[in-house]
């Protein structure tokens, strides 16, 4: 009887496949599917479905600077940027702390003096260890992002000697 078992057991082990799903047969999007009534593995999107624009798409270069680009490009600056560069762009974000190396400061004259095109560049694309943000970060966005790092790099060398009264008086007041 205990053999039977044990034959059973190895018959049935010995059948079992391991399921592996880098092998297993998979349909890509634009594979032809005869499964469906059109003949094509990708299907039509749900009635409803809200068009998502793509973020790699360019944008114009905006052709002025103004207080809402500014302003966005500071929100989403703290979104995706500060972890690594700080909220004062001097590249001791949080990660720095968790063992990833500085980012460099914007405040270097090589950053303060790039142009727009190559920030936006570097955004786009990545440089370094920094990844490309692209497919992250709308291109409009992007530029705005631009703006607000370039502003934050003059601010830094900036002498407190060069400012209006009214700015003198509103740092005197903010320590």
């Amino acid at each position: 009887m205990r053999a039977v078992v044990v034959t059973a057991l190895v018959l049935v082990l010995s059948a079992c496949d391991q399921a592996n799903m880098e092998s297993q047969e998979r349909a890509k999007s634009w594979d032809r599917n005869p499964f469906f009534s059109k003949g094509m593995t990708m299907r039509e999107p749900v009635a409803g479905t809200v068009p998502r624009n793509d973020p790699a798409t360019p944008a114009p270069q905006p052709a002025t600077v103004s207080a809402g680009l500014l302003e966005r490009g500071r929100e989403r600056y703290a979104i995706h940027c500060t972890p690594c560069h700080g909220a004062s762009g001097n590249g001791r974000g949080i990660i720095v702390g968790r063992g990833f190396p500085p980012a460099p400061t914007f405040a270097e004259e090589r950053l303060r003096t790039a142009s727009a095109a190559y920030h936006y560049e570097v955004i786009t694309n990545g440089k370094g260890v920094m990844y490309g943000l692209s497919q992250q970060i709308p291109s409009s966005d992007r530029w705005a992002i631009v703006a607000y790092v370039r502003a934050l790099a003059l601010s830094q060398g900036a002498e407190v000697a060069s400012l209006s009264p009214e700015d003198r008086a509103k740092l005197e007041a903010v320590r």
